[in-house]
């Protein structure tokens, strides 16, 4: 049995896995050039959406285009998105997820280029 708001709610999900999977297909940039994507919401009653940017997005000189063209794309392919916000750290920055800039040799804010030491990688 299932209520109006676990529907709404498995919408809001489905729109968000939908968005995260064309992200992964259409943008695969993000991810080669070391950055990350997130749906943050996804609203099909208020048709709003927020998606992050992140990794090597952070302080990159082409997001602003990366973001325009994510806006421009899922405003022309899903009828029910009306608003869509595309949020970019500064380099350095991170949207209040609290993490050591280098795991395992991977600088996350240089879009994974890894640390340099010594005169070598």
């Amino acid at each position: 049995m299932s209520t109006d708001a676990s529907e709404e709610a498995g919408d809001a999900e489905s729109l968000a896995e939908e968005i995260e999977t064309w992200l992964v297909k259409q943008m695969p940039i993000i991810k080669m050039h070391g950055g990350t994507s997130n749906v943050r919401k996804a609203d099909p009653d208020s048709g709003e959406v927020v998606i992050e940017l992140g990794g090597g997005c952070a302080g990159c000189d082409v997001a602003d285009i990366t973001s325009g063209n994510i806006e421009a794309e899922l405003l022309k392919k899903y009828p029910e998105i009306e608003e869509v916000t595309v949020r970019v750290p500064d380099s350095g920055e991170a949207f209040g997820i609290d993490q050591k800039e280098s795991i395992m040799g991977i600088d996350r804010t240089e879009g994974g280029r890894g640390d340099f030491k010594d005169g070598r990688w």
